[in-house]
């Protein structure tokens, strides 16, 4: 879809339609390989990217603001289209840090139960989620005996 005719809201829907079955696909089907190693790692965030570079590469040169100080962030992202640029890139890096975390629960055999809560935490609040599974992953770890 060329830009001149598509707005950033109707990317931001695509993006946000592609991002939750992506998620779903995470949280239903973990230990399928096409949906960990090629949907959730590749696939969709490539989308994402090719579409964070096309806004970039049209939209950043000379737009008002900077990374610099949190005022000029707030300043580029006044523009819809980097704005949709800054939460594609949410959505990307988001989405590889979930696949990554379905793939080392299926390597150490953390229940999906457990995951999911994770999942949920990292496709909302990044971090948080990360970092929650972090803390399960090392609890489980501790727990387990010595010669496993």
């Amino acid at each position: 879809m060329p830009m001149a005719t598509t707005t950033p809201e109707q990317i931001f829907s695509i993006a946000n339609g592609a991002a939750a079955l992506a998620w779903l696909l995470l949280a239903v089907l973990p230990r399928r390989r096409w949906v960990t190693n090629v949907v959730t790692s590749t696939v969709v965030p490539a989308g994402f990217a090719l579409a964070y570079v096309l806004i970039v590469f049209t939209q950043f040169l000379g737009a008002p603001g900077s990374f610099s100080s949190l005022s000029g962030v707030q300043i580029l992202f006044r523009s819809p289209w980097l704005l949709l640029a800054g939460w594609l890139h949410y959505l990307a890096f988001d989405l590889l840090v979930g696949a990554w975390e379905v793939r080392d629960a299926n390597e150490r055999g953390i229940p999906r139960f457990i995951v999911v809560p994770c999942l949920f935490l990292t496709f909302m609040f990044g971090p948080m989620g990360w970092l929650l599974y972090r803390v399960v992953s090392a609890s489980r770890a501790r727990a387990l005996p010595l010669n496993s």
